[in-house]
């Protein structure tokens, strides 16, 4: 390629580039300010802000004229973020949430299914993800034609490819041909992420890790998974597996991938068999001898010793995979996520002390508040990088 010919193309491009960067951070600018924020001349700032317009990226915003002031006001500019939306999918063993975003990442549209008993046929989940999709975007009144990306996490490992890891024993419910499906049907890029990975961007976008260059967040819910930002950057290791904690079984006093809704659910069943009639027995009532976690969390909240004992037991135990975590990837926060989150804030306390006598100058830590939208969260910000990281090869869908 002759180098000559390319260089203005290229220097016009980065030049685009440079102004929309601006244009998305603030919510409107002039044109003196975007010469003092990029130190292009004038006439390349205009110029710059017309194309944008022209494309579709950016609008002009009206201009109030002040009191005594003459000639026409200063011309504003703001990045249009109607110009499409994105999808962010949570496909779990159990339910699919999905969230629709405008191109500033506002939330418009969303929506729950849950797939049949015990996780339904490849078919079945495939048609739940698509209708999912259907009525989050029917939700958002949008058409899909207005999509730009969807991005979609999964409880499987995922190559930095994009690709679900092999050898998983999980693999076969998440390999579902949805990245055909809806790069046929709608037209859009899909990506695809571990969950956990998604979590970890979601808390540094919108949740206890913003403004943190190095986090950890913990799904915690049924089972340990892991996703690590460090230096900024989301690490998957050469095969994906970065954060998974299938060696597990290989630590004192941890034993497994069981996460603490699991464990407060066996614990508190087994307590319960074992013929403990207190508090936890009158939330489960009779009949039964299974305890969910909620209950058991419930139970030592209004004073029942042995609900107590079990979070406490689960605290201790978390604090020896907090250790390990913190001994490989030296996070300055941890956050755990998943279905017990909020209940987890009463874990806290021993975690803190626990991990103390494990670790030096131990990371902080916290729970997430995102609930059940911290990993479509997640996937909402995957899809918005991959937009703004091409949007000068795609092309504008805004909703009619």
């Amino acid at each position: 390629m002759d180098s000559s010919a390319s260089t203005p193309q290229l220097l016009r491009r980065t030049n685009l580039r440079t102004v929309l960067d601006v244009l998305r951070s603030v919510p409107s600018v002039t044109g003196s300010d975007l010469i003092e924020a990029t130190g292009l001349t004038r006439a390349t700032v205009i110029a710059v802000c017309d194309d944008l317009i022209a494309r579709g990226w950016a609008r002009e915003r009206e201009s109030a004229r002040t009191g005594g002031q003459k000639g026409r006001p200063a011309r504003r500019f703001e990045f249009n973020e109607n110009a499409g939306h994105v999808l962010g999918l949570d496909v779990g063993l159990a339910t699919v949430r999905v969230l629709v975003a405008d191109l500033a990442g506002t939330v418009v549209g969303q929506t729950e299914v849950r797939f049949p008993r015990h996780g339904g046929t490849p078919d079945e989940r495939r048609a739940a993800v698509l209708a999912a999709a259907d009525a989050a975007l029917a939700d958002a009144g949008i058409p899909a034609s207005s999509v730009l990306c969807a991005a979609m996490g999964i409880a499987a490992q995922v190559t930095g490819q994009g690709a679900i890891a092999p050898g998983q024993e999980l693999a076969p419910m998440f390999d579902l041909g949805l990245t055909a499906e809806f790069g046929q049907t709608g037209g859009w890029p899909v990506l695809v992420e571990n969950d956990a990975k998604l979590a970890a961007l979601a808390e540094r976008w919108r949740g206890a890790g913003v403004n943190e260059s190095d986090l950890a967040v913990i799904l915690a819910g049924e089972r340990l998974g892991t996703g690590v930002i460090e230096s900024g950057r989301l690490i998957h290791g050469a095969r994906g597996r970065a954060g998974d904690m299938g060696g597990l079984e290989l630590v004192d006093g941890v034993g497994n991938q069981d996460g603490i809704a699991k464990l407060a659910r066996l614990w508190g069943s087994a307590a319960l068999e074992a013929g403990h009639n207190g508090r936890i027995r009158e939330l489960v009532g009779p009949g039964t001898n299974r305890a969910s976690a909620r209950y058991v969390f419930e139970a030592a909240a209004a004073g029942d010793a042995v609900a107590a004992e079990i979070l406490d037991r689960i605290a201790r135990r978390m604090a020896r995979v907090l250790a390990l975590v913190s001994t490989f990837f030296d996070p300055r926060l941890i956050v755990l996520g998943g279905a017990v989150a909020a209940s987890a804030t009463a874990l806290l306390p021993v975690m803190t002390e626990e991990l103390a006598r494990y670790v030096p100058n131990p990371p902080r830590l916290a729970v997430s508040g995102l609930g059940e939208m911290l990993v479509p969260t997640g996937a909402v910000r995957l899809a918005l990088d991959y937009v703004e990281a091409h949007m000068l090869e795609l092309t504008p869908r805004p909703a009619p």
